[in-house]
């Protein structure tokens, strides 16, 4: 029962959501047909019957919850150029016929993934541009400027001049009206108060129907103060008024089907689809990044429900629409919820035009300007350029230039301009870095490993010949795909020809490692020796293995182990090991030792004991790796941080054993061997000590323990005793920082 109130509730708030958001782009949406059927110099009703087709039916098969359709300033320049090239308006209503048409058979083909090769700094820049436009065509409205066309509110400049041209030439001859003005500004606090407050935020009430109900109440009002304040027809949206149904339907046009021959039917058909499905995907990506419920529509069904749009709207004299970003950001910013509101949204179009033109042409066109004008800067606000410039040139450069593009010419040649910019970036990139160089210093010798980036494309052959022709003669380079998962043909061409002509000229030899098997010439092979011989080993003096360690260690501190081939190296180890050095640690599973000293199979002989004591079956071990297997390096490796040392240290501090420790007597008998190692001076102050200094004194016991071990081993191993002493072994201490990774050397 409560899930099913909850359900209810959260229905009932959607709906009065969707409601209100559906009229407040109604309100923005109309001049918007208006204006952009005037910029792209065909009837102005035109305009109405593309935004109702847009909300009724591209609404209703669409399955985006938040895209709003309509007549699009971003093909104004398309659809008045098909005009005039198809010379007559009827022939052109034919050619969005067939470009519907078209988009449905995108749609059925799946084209809409285009969009997912847009980068997001494009996306970006395009929400920001539209942001911009809003806020500098809008901002003469917003003054109450006398313009010389009706319903000047469209969102994009006429194709034959860009925003700032248009925007210049109307500041020139710029006529400020009082009550037009007084309208905008007000309207603009409404809108302010009404984000900033919180509790009217998130009331079911939006800010913009308020503020365009302050409009209409104030035209009313200004009426009486006379003509100055007086709101003039011209400055208020302009709906056709019909006298009757049969003048209403009057305004409809039909296409002229007897022009199916003419090729340039299909030319234009062609030219509107590409183009408004282009728009029609990028503003829908675009729009789903702003929904505050983040959810994804399918392009692919968009251009279905568009492409029937089309069909629809050819039909019956309307002009071809695309998902509109600007009636789509104010249905969100609005609340709406659902596609119920751009459904609605053409429901009040309809209703509204054909039965309250009269009321509708009461709205100041200064407070829609107003509601345009707080859309736009949520669109271009300038946190968005401030996250973008934190994230790199690569993607700020991208946005700014779509920007500057979108301004100067028009909403799709500005998309076409970005994407080629952050297309050379994306190439710049993969030039600069299409793999990674790294000197691995194995037993055998400098290895040169470069490791291939994920996508190694024909412009990065250059750069990888580049980078072979370092190797030294005589040297040993390592070509590693494993992270490849696509490499071109023409690198494959370089690395064979290296490979077989170049290499062996210099007597570089050339191991790979990570291609795939239909690679055509190209096989794994392993050719660096990557594991202790005998004749290594005899080479090498104990103080070299001692380096060895250090420089493993520093490779896992820093994460960058040695790439090795461990397939060969168990079957090569399985019949002859020569270790190199044997370490004593812990029994702690924090000190794995091959990890911590980043060595291969075969190299370490390793002895862990609690507490690295060295009784008399370790003093076996340590001298069967020594005197037998041959190791030239004895660690005795202590950590930080040791758990039993403390458990030691705190019976102490306690005045005995614990019950645990007791009742292990082997056990017992370890934490014996800890007490002696134990000074005084951290029990005395050990309970007073905070967690620091206590952490201090763990440590300072367990180096202690390392050294005691040490000096045990010299004085019960005769053999052990007479190779150091001889110079055929060494012994060091060592501390495992459990934190940090590193090893220190005693001795250091």
């Amino acid at each position: 029962m409560m899930s099913t109130s909850v359900r209810s509730n959260s229905l009932a708030t959607n709906l009065v959501a969707d409601l209100s958001a559906g009229l407040v782009v109604f309100l923005v949406a109309l001049p918007l047909c208006l204006g952009v059927a005037l910029a792209s110099n065909g009837p102005l009703f035109s305009g109405i019957v593309a935004g109702v087709v847009g909300g009724l039916v591209v609404g209703v098969l669409s399955k985006s919850q938040t895209s709003v359709s309509g007549p699009a300033a971003g093909l104004t320049a398309v659809v008045a150029a098909q005009i005039s090239a198809l010379g007559s308006f009827q022939a052109f209503l034919l050619a969005v016929v067939v470009a519907g048409v078209l988009q449905i058979g995108l749609g059925l083909i799946r084209a809409g993934s285009i969009a997912d090769f847009v980068p997001t700094s494009v996306i970006k820049g395009l929400l920001a541009a539209i942001g911009l436009i809003l806020i500098l065509k809008q901002f003469p409205h917003l003054l109450g400027h006398l313009a010389v066309v009706s319903a000047p509110v469209a969102d994009q400049p006429p194709s034959h001049e860009n925003i700032f041209v248009s925007l210049g030439r109307t500041l020139l001859h710029l006529n400020i009206h009082r009550g037009a003005c007084l309208i905008g500004f007000v309207s603009v606090g409404v809108l302010l108060v009404w984000d900033k407050v919180q509790w009217l935020k998130h009331s079911l009430v939006p800010g913009p129907l308020v503020a365009v109900s302050w409009g209409v109440a104030a035209n009313f009002g200004l009426e009486r103060l006379g003509n100055e304040w007086r709101i003039p027809t011209s400055l208020a949206v302009q709906v056709p008024v019909a006298e009757s149904l049969q003048g209403f339907l009057g305004f409809l046009q039909f296409p002229d089907f007897s022009a199916w021959l003419n090729p340039a039917i299909y030319s234009s058909a062609v030219t509107i689809a590409l183009v408004a499905s282009l728009e029609t995907l990028l503003n829908l990506e675009a729009v789903d990044k702003i929904d505050p419920q983040k959810r994804v529509s399918p392009p692919n069904r968009e251009l279905i429900a568009q492409g029937v749009g089309n069909m629809i709207s050819g039909f019956i004299g309307g002009l071809p629409l695309t998902s509109v970003i600007v009636r789509s950001s104010v249905n969100i910013n609005a609340g709406g919820k659902t596609k119920l509101s751009a459904i609605f949204h053409g429901c009040l179009l309809l209703l509204c035009v054909a039965l309250l033109p009269t009321l509708l042409n009461r709205i100041p066109l200064s407070c829609l300007a107003a509601v345009l004008i707080m859309t736009g800067f949520k669109l271009a606000s300038p946190k968005l350029f401030r996250q973008q410039w934190k994230a790199g040139l690569d993607q700020f450069l991208p946005l700014l230039i779509t920007v500057v593009a979108i301004l100067l010419t028009d909403l799709l040649i500005g998309i076409l301009i970005g994407l080629g910019f952050s297309i050379l970036f994306i190439l710049r990139s993969n030039l600069r870095s299409p793999m990674s160089r790294t000197i691995e210093k194995h037993l055998g010798g400098d290895v040169l490993h470069i490791e291939l980036a994920n996508q190694v494309g024909f412009l990065n052959r250059v750069a990888l010949w580049k980078a072979l022709e370092e190797v030294p003669s005589g040297g040993h380079v390592l070509l590693d795909a494993r992270r490849a998962d696509y490499i071109d043909a023409d690198v494959l061409a370089v690395i064979r020809e290296y490979e077989e002509e170049v290499a062996p000229v210099h007597g570089v030899a050339v191991s790979l490692i990570g291609f795939k098997p239909h690679y055509d010439q190209i096989e794994d092979r392993v050719q660096y020796v990557d594991l202790a011989t005998r004749e290594l080993r005899e080479r090498l003096t104990p103080e070299q293995v001692l380096q060895i360690l250090r420089e493993g260690n520093e490779r896992f501190r820093t994460g960058h182990p040695l790439t090795r081939d461990l397939a060969r190296l168990r079957e090569e180890t399985a019949t002859a090991r020569y270790p190199l050095a044997v370490v004593l640690s812990g029994s702690s599973a924090r000190t794995p030792l091959e990890l911590v000293f980043d060595a291969g199979l075969g190299e370490l002989f390793c002895t862990r004991t609690i507490g690295n004591m060295a009784g008399p079956t370790t003093l076996g071990s340590l001298e069967y790796a020594c005197a037998i297997a041959g190791a030239k390096l004895l660690v005795v490796l202590g950590h930080t941080d040791n758990k039993a040392v403390r458990l030691a240290i705190e019976e102490l501090a306690r005045g005995g054993p614990s019950s645990i420790v007791q009742s292990c007597p082997n056990l017992a008998s370890v934490f014996d061997e800890f007490r002696q190692a134990v000074d005084s001076a951290v029990l005395r102050e050990w309970n007073a000590a905070n967690a620091e200094r206590q952490r201090q004194s763990v440590d300072q016991v367990s180096q202690t323990l390392v050294q005691r071990t040490l000096q045990r081993i010299l004085e019960r191993s005769d053999v052990l005793r007479e190779r150091a002493r001889a110079e055929q072994l060494k012994l060091v201490g060592a501390m495992y920082d459990v934190s940090s990774g590193a090893v220190a050397f005693l001795h250091d």
